[in-house]
């Protein structure tokens, strides 16, 4: 599984990140937490606002700070 948050380098994009590697240690799963702040890169997913979380190449939030258990549902 990939993980990605999308974001350029805001706290909030940073707090996301920090957040989904917590909810995959939690989860005990194998996944990779991949770090995207290229604006081309971030605009190939269609998100306006970030920070925004992709899983598996799929936007699954954006424009908000998920907790650690908003984001284990879409693992």
């Amino acid at each position: 599984m990939i993980i990605k948050v999308l974001g350029t380098g805001c706290a909030k994009c940073h707090q996301l990140e920090e957040n989904a590697r917590k909810a995959v240690a939690e989860l005990g799963i194998d996944a990779v937490v991949e770090k995207v702040e290229n604006i081309k890169d971030i605009m190939k997913y269609g998100v306006m606002k970030t920070p925004a979380l992709v899983v598996d190449e799929k936007v699954k939030s954006f424009g908000r700070v998920l907790t650690p258990e908003e984001i284990k549902k879409f693992l």
